[in-house]
C-alpha cells in the first residue's frame, strides 16, 4: 500500500484535495492572478502548460514520489493554488513539502499557514513521519523566510542543484523539522493563525 494515499484535508476554509485535471481551469486562473509563471524562482506554469503540468504531478502521484493537492476555498469552490508532499521516502518515514504557489490575491493571508498546519499535521500526526524537508531557490527569499516562520531548520545548501525556467542553474537551500520538533511549531503556527483571523 502507498504510503501517501490520496486525502482531502479541510481547516478554516481551506480545502486540500488530490489535483486532477478537473483543477486545469481553476489552476490557470489563479496563476493568471499576479502572472505568477514570470517569477524566475518558481514552478508555476505558464497557462498553456496548466495541463501537462497537472499530467506531471499524476505520473509522479502512480510512480509514489509525489502527492499534489489543489488549494481550494472551501466556500466557492474557487482554486487558490497548489501545494505537494514530494521526495516521499516511506522507508526513512520523510515527506518534504513544495510544489507551492498561491495566487497573489490570497498571498500574505491565513492559507498558507492553513495549507501548512494541514500538511504538516498529516505528515506528523497521521503518517508518523520522522522528518518533514523544504527546498527552495537560493534567490527565492520569501520562500526561505515563510519556510523559517514554520519553525523548520535549515540544512544546508546543495550548491549547483537544480535548473531555473530560465536555464540558470540554481543553489538549492535545505530545510527541514523532525517530529519532536513538530508540537512547539503547531502551537506558534495556532497562534498565527489566530492573529490573522484578528486582523482578516
Amino acid at each position: 500500500m502507498a504510503f501517501t494515499l490520496p486525502v482531502t484535508l479541510r481547516d478554516r476554509g481551506v480545502r486540500l484535495e488530490p489535483l486532477a485535471l478537473v483543477h486545469e481551469a481553476g489552476l490557470r486562473e489563479a496563476a493568471a492572478d499576479g502572472e505568477l509563471w514570470k517569477i524566475r524562482v518558481t514552478s508555476v506554469p505558464e497557462p498553456q502548460d496548466t495541463r501537462a503540468y497537472i499530467e506531471t504531478a499524476l505520473k509522479m502521484r502512480d510512480e509514489g514520489s509525489r502527492l499534489a493537492f489543489a488549494v481550494v476555498d472551501d466556500a466557492s469552490g474557487a482554486v487558490l493554488g497548489t501545494t505537494s508532499y514530494h521526495d516521499i521516502l516511506p522507508a526513512v518515514r520523510r515527506v518534504e513539502i513544495g510544489w507551492t504557489w498561491y495566487a497573489k490575491s490570497v498571498q500574505r493571508t491565513h492559507v498558507n499557514t492553513t495549507c501548512k498546519l494541514l500538511m504538516m499535521g498529516h505528515a506528523f500526526d497521521t503518517l508518523q513521519c520522522h522528518v518533514v524537508g523544504w527546498r527552495t531557490d537560493n534567490f527565492n527569499f520569501a520562500s526561505q523566510r515563510a519556510i523559517e516562520r514554520l519553525g523548520a531548520k535549515k540544512d544546508g545548501v546543495l550548491r549547483g542543484h537544480a535548473l531555473r525556467r530560465d536555464g540558470t542553474i540554481r543553489d538549492t537551500v535545505m530545510y527541514s523539522m523532525r517530529a519532536g520538533e513538530w508540537p512547539e511549531a503547531k502551537a506558534h503556527l495556532l497562534y498565527l493563525q489566530e492573529l490573522h483571523a484578528q486582523t482578516a
